[in-house]
């Protein structure tokens, strides 16, 4: 014998175990209670919320044999036939698969019939926004003048779609995503009923993972305990749902507060060479990050973390700017198309590149010291270059003018040559390059803080790189092929590309060796 799935078994039978609807399930129970029932609804919300269980539940309530005037009795002959699916008058109808007018028309026709049994014919469509707009036209006739006999219930996820005309003809339902909470006591219920032994941590994350569906928490749930059996831990849910919930998530998130791309680069290689889901990984990260900004803009009292981890989330906030926490936001949870589940860790690298040196960019800004005050360069007063010594006055005749001195305009000084000319424009090389050039990882990397060009000997081009790590990336084959192509485009010729390493320079070492010191090592951040 085949048993019921548990999002069947355990579908709620009347209105009062409709989950985390109760804005919904009140007012259906105050129209039955006053008579005052609708020909026609439209229940609007995510999977998974309810929308069509309490669409049968409202079939049941209108055509209940003991009540008819609010909870269904589940036990008159009516309601067991609904609930089994065998009531000729309520009629369920999959609107993706029933798209067409000819479907509607079919439809018109049999409204017109009295019910067989039941004191109301009930007209279930489910995703109706998947009508086409003939078969919505159609069906907009029927809901202006329908028989008294007949109820709609419209259900869909995506009300956005629904014509106007005939979202305005029927009472509108919100279905809310279900909370966490509501999830888990409804997921504890079932595990003590099905005898299934199974841990806060477990259901938490369960729920977590679940988006606001209660059918998707219970398909998981039957999942595990069809896998594992009755008796379920944490980290099987972690290998089911495929989450890592590896430490080095909120780690390489310490490391993005601190700025620290060194460190943030080997946590990334670490869990790339552990084979771990980077997908998943990504998501969890911009779980913490979420949770980072929600706890800097003061809404986090409805944070699903623990207390140590929503200290940790506070701590790292009192360190951060909100303005960064938002670009990194940004950056990092838009990382998953481009992310190859398990092997290439190339945009998240790039996100955290692209992430710290912008942070490091805006700290390099330079400012002069003076007596009494900081004054930005472009503030500053700037001693134009000496002037070439005037002409000697020119003799009356020869000019025809009274004896005077006559100085020639002097023309504005030319660019000393196409390194300047670069240099002065490399913010411009970067940003004007082809639409194809700016989807590479090469054009993220010259964008970053610390890339410079230094030298210009016939046509090869040297750069210099304040990382290594970039250095290195810019000196594959199809990156370093990018940049020479963008120099060349901007230089009017063909040219080569060289990269060297030159870490940024430390004022204190500089000091140092004016005083004598000797550098004798240098170890890369």
């Amino acid at each position: 014998m085949i048993s019921q799935v548990f999002y069947r078994k355990w579908r709620p039978q009347n209105l009062a175990e409709v989950v985390g609807q109760e804005h919904v399930t009140r007012t259906l129970l105050n129209a039955l209670s006053g008579n005052r029932v609708s020909h026609a609804y439209l229940f609007c919300g995510p999977r998974g919320t309810g929308k069509t269980s309490t669409g049968r539940i409202l079939a049941k309530a209108v055509n209940c044999l003991s009540n008819g005037k609010g909870e269904p009795c589940n036990t008159c002959p009516m309601c067991q036939a609904i609930t089994e699916g065998k009531a000729l008058d309520v009629i369920e109808i999959d609107a993706a698969s029933n798209t067409g007018v000819d479907d509607i028309r079919a439809l018109r026709e049999k409204v017109n019939y009295a019910p067989h049994q039941a004191q109301y014919k009930v007209y279930i469509i489910d995703e109706v926004h998947m009508l086409s707009t003939s078969a919505s036209n159609a069906l907009l006739k029927t809901l202006e003048e329908p028989p008294p006999y007949v109820i709609f219930i419209l259900a869909t996820t995506e009300a956005h779609k629904v014509l106007a005309t005939i979202a305005s003809r029927c009472q509108r339902f919100d279905f809310r995503r279900l909370g966490q909470k509501d999830i888990i006591l409804k997921l504890n219920r079932i595990s003590s009923t099905e005898g299934i032994k199974i841990g806060p941590e477990a259901l938490r994350l369960i729920s977590k993972n679940a988006t606001g569906s209660l059918r998707d928490a219970e398909n998981m749930l039957e999942q595990l305990f069809a896998y594992y059996g009755a008796d379920i831990n944490l980290k099987q849910v972690q290998v089911i749902l495929g989450v890592t919930g590896d430490e080095r998530v909120k780690e390489l998130l310490r490391h993005i507060v601190n700025n620290d791309i060194a460190a943030g680069m080997k946590t990334i290689n670490a869990v790339t060479n552990d084979s771990l889901d980077l997908k998943q990984f990504s998501r969890e990260l911009a779980t913490y990050l979420r949770g980072l900004l929600l706890v800097k803009t003061g809404g986090d009292k409805d944070l699903d973390f623990t207390t140590e981890e929503l200290a940790e989330l506070k701590g790292l906030a009192s360190m951060i700017p909100l303005e960064h926490v938002l670009k990194a936001v940004k950056l990092f949870s838009q990382l998953e198309p481009g992310l190859d589940s398990y092997s290439s860790s190339l945009p998240l690298e790039l996100a955290l590149v692209d992430y710290t040196l912008a942070e490091a960019e805006e700290k390099e800004t330079p400012t002069l010291q003076t007596e009494d005050k900081f004054v930005k360069p472009k503030e500053m007063a700037i001693t134009p270059p000496p002037q070439p010594p005037k002409n000697r006055a020119a003799k009356p005749e020869s000019i025809g003018v009274t004896p005077e001195a006559v100085e020639p305009t002097t023309p504005p000084p030319e660019s000393s040559g196409e390194l300047e000319r670069l240099q002065l424009n490399w913010r411009q090389v970067i940003e004007q390059a082809p639409e194809s050039a700016r989807r590479t990882p090469a054009i993220a990397i010259l964008r970053s803080a610390g890339v410079k060009p230094v030298a210009l000997e016939g046509d090869m081009v040297t750069l210099t790189f304040r990382y290594s790590y970039h250095k290195d990336k810019i000196e594959e084959l199809e990156n370093k092929r990018v940049v020479a192509k963008i120099i060349s485009r901007f230089l009017g010729h063909s040219c080569q590309v060289c990269c060297a390493y030159k870490p940024e320079e430390n004022h204190l070492v500089r000091e140092a060796q004016k005083l004598g010191a000797q550098i004798i090592n240098v170890e890369e951040k």
